[in-house]
């Protein structure tokens, strides 16, 4: 039974662990679209913390438990067990809210990206990390703007150039991705003028690539979810067993008249 215990409960240090880095990971990301959205919007940062709480009460809890089950103390295995629930219940909570939340959220990232892509300025070193990070993003999946590449036309910049600039994160030609970021002269403007339809840019919005990312990878995520419900689940079985196995024992121990 011992072994039972130290092992399980040595899952719960790794999957503490593990959330544990994961909402670290996301604060410290700068390179990505987690990064995007953690410097723009409150709520992610907050999630992130809440994350690493969640992370070191699970570590925690798994050295209370484990305590508990070796040295048959009921009060620690009652305290795992309560966390335990605790936890579970927050995650299932977080989870409806995402669902049911989805086209708010949906709506709510739109936003960020768009005004990010109308005050995207090369110049403005308080916001290079954001923005940095957006070039990452449109780059790495080959897309331009939120839903298209006409959402650029809004940039101050490019409005007062006549739009015979465009993003160079943007573009389909290996020359402009050396640079990486910023923006890219176009060729041979129309009478000092252009439109995005000009730019030698990808046609596909970010939204697009993310939504597939999050398609392609969304049994991997279930599978992990699943999982960690599960080995919760069964600390939470193992450590009512241990209790009430303890409380057995306590009476057999009492002396008959």
């Amino acid at each position: 039974l011992h072994k039972t215990v130290y092992v399980l409960f040595l899952l719960f240090q790794i999957l503490g662990a593990v959330i544990l880095g994961f909402g670290i990971w996301i604060l410290a990301d700068k390179t990505s679209f987690i990064a995007v959205l953690q410097m723009s919007s409150p709520s992610l940062k907050t999630g992130a913390y809440i994350l690493i709480g969640v992370g070191a009460l699970t570590m925690l809890m798994g050295f209370l438990g484990c305590l508990g089950a070796v040295n048959e103390i009921r009060c620690l295995l009652g305290l795992y067990f309560t966390c335990l629930m605790l936890i579970l219940l927050t995650q299932i909570a977080a989870a409806l809210v995402i669902y049911f939340q989805k086209e708010t959220l949906k709506v709510e990232l739109s936003e960020i990206v768009v005004d990010l892509i109308e005050d995207y300025d090369p110049s403005n070193e308080d916001k290079r990390n954001l923005q940095d990070a957006w070039d990452y993003v449109q780059t790495q999946i080959a897309c331009c703007g939120w839903t298209g590449a006409k959402e650029w036309e809004n940039n101050e910049i490019l409005r007062n150039k006549s739009n015979t600039e465009y993003p160079c994160s943007c573009s389909n030609r290996s020359k402009d991705l050396v640079e990486g970021r910023g923006f890219c002269v176009l060729d041979d403007p129309v009478n000092g003028t252009a439109t995005y339809a000009d730019w030698p840019v990808h046609e596909q919005g970010c939204m697009d690539g993310v939504e597939q990312w999050l398609k392609d990878n969304l049994g991997i995520i279930l599978g992990v979810c699943t999982g960690v419900a599960v080995i919760e689940l069964l600390g939470m079985i193992l450590s009512i067993s241990l209790c009430k196995n303890i409380h057995s024992e306590d009476y057999t121990k009492v002396p008959k008249s």
